[in-house]
């Protein structure tokens, strides 16, 4: 193929937006949003389905310079481990479904950005950059979705990345448990538990697999307090986001 005719790496785009982050060791900090579009899994909380399709194709230049462009209010600003702020996350939908995700992202790394990748577990990250902190998802029984898990990941986790899970049912909560004691997860890298805030009206996709019956949900109490009787190594987490803004609020 001749130089005229190369293609430019491209990503399919759902929304890039600046805001804070609303979950992991890095809540509260400000970051830019990078969400894919699409993803292969239909996790019965899911509050993100609007990403299942839709979006604009976009080079990873325009990505880049997005994401520079609204960065540049803080200047040479940083965080307490010496990267720029903002921060920026790649979510979706699933990032890692999109071939040149990890390429885009070994160029934030390059522009000194701390980058983090949000994903289902579903999919090898080995391919992704080692600069990157992984937030990696393992899906609870109630997602529909737990046989899905590609547990090789454990494997190619470091300290830098982070290992979460959703629970919503006192099914899940024994799963979580019996996951981080019989796999020794807190010895790979912090691991953040999170409750299953219930989905709005607008967030019910009927593409998502159905959730539990009432009398199977987990309050956000009986966790934090079965958490501590069972003193598992782990940082229980809020979404901030839904705490400020409106549960099915997009671009926050």
């Amino acid at each position: 193929m001749s130089e005229g005719l190369v293609q430019k790496a491209t990503l399919l785009v759902h929304e890039i937006y600046l805001s804070i982050q609303g979950e992991s060791t890095y809540a509260g900090l400000p970051c830019i949003f990078i969400r894919l579009t699409g993803c292969d899994l239909r996790c019965s909380y899911c509050d993100t389905a609007y990403a299942f399709k839709g979006g604009k194709r976009m080079s990873l230049d325009e990505v880049l310079a997005a994401v520079n462009a609204m960065a540049e209010a803080y200047g040479h600003r940083t965080a307490h481990d010496g990267c720029r702020l903002p921060l920026v996350e790649l979510t979706g939908g699933e990032p890692l479904l999109q071939r040149h995700a990890p390429e885009l992202m070994a160029q934030l790394c390059d522009a000194g950005y701390r980058v983090l990748l949000e994903t289902s577990g579903a999919h090898d990250i080995s391919r992704v950059d080692a600069r990157v902190s992984r937030v990696v998802d393992l899906k609870c029984p109630s997602s529909g979705e737990s046989h899905r898990m590609h547990w090789e990941n454990l494997e190619h986790l470091s300290a830098r990345d982070e290992l979460k899970m959703v629970v919503a049912t006192h099914e899940d909560y024994r799963w979580c448990r019996e996951q981080v004691l019989e796999r020794q997860l807190a010895k790979i890298c912090p691991v953040l538990v999170s409750w299953c805030a219930p989905l709005s009206g607008s967030q019910q996709d009927e593409a998502l697999h159905p959730g539990p019956s009432p009398e199977e949900l987990i309050s956000r109490k009986e966790l934090v307090e079965q958490l501590v009787s069972d003193a598992l190594p782990v940082r229980f987490q809020a979404q901030l986001h839904k705490i400020i803004w409106p549960a099915d609020q997009q671009g926050v």
